[in-house]
């Protein structure tokens, strides 16, 4: 490769060195001081395949992105785990407090419970949303294989549905959305017992982002922002396919951290945070 990069060959000992160095400055990324809040926090994992002693296993590459004080995105902590479980996620969960990280109000996950049991544990002050992205996935499998239905679709326009009252748009209110469900639950019951079950016993974990500004619910009600970073490492590492080892995994992703993290910080705000001073301040008049 780097024959072909550079015009010519290099030795072993060199490609040592470019690794050290490079790996030098990926920890020193990766290791970095957080010393300012991070209001919301995101959650997810991938899977890449390592050889190990000769074997093909499958690692777990951990991720954290955050929306911080001023309303830009950074790439927090990659790391690698041999699998999703409390235990791996609680270590790195730990690791960023230890780094400094502080004044997480909001979560958003799949619903993985290693996940879960260690967001309850590490940020247990924080609000957790689960993502209705992935809610809605979870869902085909309460239905039959290939039925082709209107009641997911439905379902899935709660999400989106936006009302125009006297010309002016605004969300829908929580209470508005649980009456909307409830209409839902009613209309598909008979046809769909299985699925309306477990919706009635899921959604609410999936309403969270309501406790948040209006303008803030299309970027904080899933896990897009990082499933797009999840997409351009796959494009990545689809490449290589098979890591020669764990080392060359991590150098890889956490490269890719390091690209994404700058273009966030150089690109424009991604979230408005005085929306989210002013709604806790409202919020705080309303308790009054």
């Amino acid at each position: 490769m780097t024959e072909a990069l550079c015009g010519h060959a290099f030795s072993a000992s060199a490609i040592s060195t470019i690794n050290k160095s490079l790996d030098e400055a990926l920890r020193a990324f990766a290791e970095r001081r957080l010393s300012e809040p991070f209001p919301y926090l995101i959650l997810d994992a991938r899977y890449e395949k390592v050889r190990e002693a000769g074997v093909i296993l499958s690692q777990a590459v951990l991720i954290a992105v955050a929306v911080d004080g001023d309303g830009q995105r950074q790439i927090l902590g990659v790391d690698l785990a041999s699998r999703e479980s409390r235990t791996s996620w609680r270590d790195f969960l730990l690791a960023l407090k230890e780094r400094g990280l502080f004044g997480v109000e909001f979560v958003v996950s799949d619903d993985h419970e290693g996940l879960r049991q260690a967001i309850r544990e590490v940020l247990s002050g924080a609000a957790w949303q689960r993502c209705y992205v992935h809610f809605l996935r979870n869902a085909l499998d309460h239905l039959p294989r290939k039925l082709a239905d209107d009641c997911l679709q439905e379902l899935r326009w709660i999400y989106d549905r936006r009302e125009l009252p006297t010309g002016r748009a605004r969300g829908l209110k929580a209470h508005e959305v649980r009456r909307d469900i409830a209409a839902w639950l009613a209309k598909w019951q008979a046809k769909h017992s299985k699925l309306c079950d477990w919706v009635e016993e899921n959604i609410e974990e999936t309403l969270t982002y309501y406790r948040l500004p209006l303008p803030h619910h299309k970027h904080m009600k899933s896990t897009n922002m990082l499933e797009r970073f999840n997409q351009e490492l796959k494009r990545r590492t689809h490449v290589v396919r098979i890591f020669p080892n764990a080392e060359s995994c991590l150098r890889l992703v956490r490269a890719l951290a390091v690209e994404t993290h700058e273009n966030w910080l150089e690109g424009t705000r991604y979230l408005n945070m005085q929306h989210l001073t002013e709604h806790k301040k409202e919020a705080l008049r309303q308790a009054a």
